[in-house]
């Protein structure tokens, strides 16, 4: 089995030295990996901006920006048999990039963003009946809501939603983590609030029966 994993937090830069970003420290999406290959999957890992250890044996793509972070998983997406996109990918990025860093003057400063292209979507969108595609949705309220129309406007197979805020109000750099993993079939399984490396061991084993039922290589779960 071959999985493709995005994790960790990209960066959109106004100038050499100032970017925008999130909090994102990559955490979940190492455990999944290291869960991934707990089952002797082959892995490969996007990461941007993650200073922790990949599992051994899994392969892994640095990456800064959310472009880079598309034209590497492009190029992978192929051959991979599930696809995770756990990495928080900023939507926005600055529309002009200063070639020199900006000096404060004592002015306000009004900087224009413009959207940046949905990766997940992308790569959803091309997707064959031989791979399954899972999406997370990193939300602050409405959660399962706002889940459920990702689900269904990124074509996504199934999607982990999970609390987030800043400081200890949600999952970003935090060990632990609590989702719901959803499906466009009506299917719902709660993970309630455990380690990380739990959570992960629970979501590649539903994941792992989901792609087997969809691809015709066992029968169908009853659970």
């Amino acid at each position: 089995m071959k999985i493709l994993i995005t994790l960790g937090a990209t960066r959109e830069f106004f100038d050499p030295v100032r970017y925008i970003s999130n909090p994102s420290s990559g955490k979940m999406g190492i455990a999944i990996a290291n869960a991934a290959r707990e089952r002797n999957w082959e892995v490969e890992i996007v990461a941007a901006n993650c200073s922790l250890p990949p599992p051994a044996g899994a392969k892994i793509f640095p990456v800064t920006t959310g472009a880079e972070m598309l034209n590497v998983a492009q190029k992978r997406f192929p051959r991979c048999d599930i696809f995770v996109a756990v990495a928080a990918v900023c939507d926005f990025r600055p529309k002009h990039f200063e070639p020199q860093k900006r000096k404060k003057d004592g002015n306000n400063l009004v900087v224009e963003l413009v959207p940046t292209t949905d990766i997940l979507k992308t790569l959803a969108a091309q997707k064959t009946s031989q791979q399954t595609v899972v999406g997370f949705a990193a939300e602050t309220q409405d959660v399962e809501a706002y889940a459920l129309k990702k689900l269904a406007e990124k074509n996504l197979d199934l999607i982990a939603a999970n609390r987030v805020g800043y400081g200890n109000d949600g999952a970003f750099g935090s060990d632990d983590n609590a989702v719901v993993l959803l499906g466009a079939n009506g299917f719902r399984k709660a993970f309630p609030l455990a380690p990380k490396t739990e959570i992960a061991r629970g979501l590649i084993g539903e994941i792992a029966k989901f792609h087997a039922a969809k691809t015709g290589a066992v029968p169908p779960a009853n659970s």
